[in-house]
């Protein structure tokens, strides 16, 4: 837990031991990034020594650990800028802590899947790094954004299935994400762009999306 404020940290820190967790308490993004590795970050963005958005980026290139960024920047334009970051969740101060416990578990759940999932995936000319968080075309790397890579690495699980809009936007921006689903058709079109012809994400009218093989 990244928090700054000394009395919001010791109460949640107790309040997440009686709850069956181990929390590990710093208050500087230094601190942080001493203290990986480790399973689960919560991570106020208003830090003394350095900005929690420059220290998420840094989280998600040395740590496979989910974030749930926990924060008093409350605005609409927030909390999309945190989930498009590629958080997965995003609560706002004030919080209850059973929230906050039943958000943890959740995202621990999916994390759980994709962990139990093959590290490698391939459909066709298509071939997904899970490990590295890497797509390759023909075996050439495409440069995803993380939300990008999300949506391609959660179609690919099951190739050849129609995913509807509400399971990618719980599966990728979160079962609290309110926002409209036609975010998801303007990440698709991007990815369609970076993947040319030799992978094929098809549109379902009125239900969502499938990945299919056009070899």
């Amino acid at each position: 837990m990244v928090e700054d404020d000394r009395a919001i940290a010791s109460a949640l820190h107790r309040a997440l031991e009686r709850e069956g967790f181990s929390p590990v308490t710093v208050g500087t993004a230094a601190d942080a990034l001493n203290a990986l590795p480790v399973d689960f970050v919560l991570l106020d963005l208003g830090l003394p020594d350095r900005d929690g958005v420059e220290l998420f980026a840094r989280l998600r290139e040395v740590s496979p650990a989910p974030v749930i960024i926990v924060t008093a920047r409350g605005t609409e334009e927030d909390r999309v800028a945190g989930l498009d970051l590629g958080a997965d969740d995003y609560v706002v101060k004030p919080f209850g802590v059973r929230e906050l416990v039943a958000r943890m578990n959740a995202v621990l759940r999916r994390a759980g899947s994709r962990d139990a999932a093959p590290t490698d995936q391939r459909v066709g000319a298509l071939e997904i790094d899970r490990r590295a968080r890497t797509v390759h075309v023909d075996g050439v790397e495409i440069a995803c954004t993380p939300k990008e890579y999300a949506i391609i690495e959660f179609l690919a699980r099951d190739p050849g299935s129609v995913i509807t809009r509400q399971e990618l936007l719980d599966s990728v921006w979160g079962a609290n994400w309110y926002g409209s689903t036609k975010m998801i058709d303007v990440h698709v079109a991007a990815l369609r762009k970076k993947l040319g012809d030799a992978v094929v994400i098809e549109t379902v009218r009125g239900v969502g999306f499938r990945l299919v093989d056009p070899r």
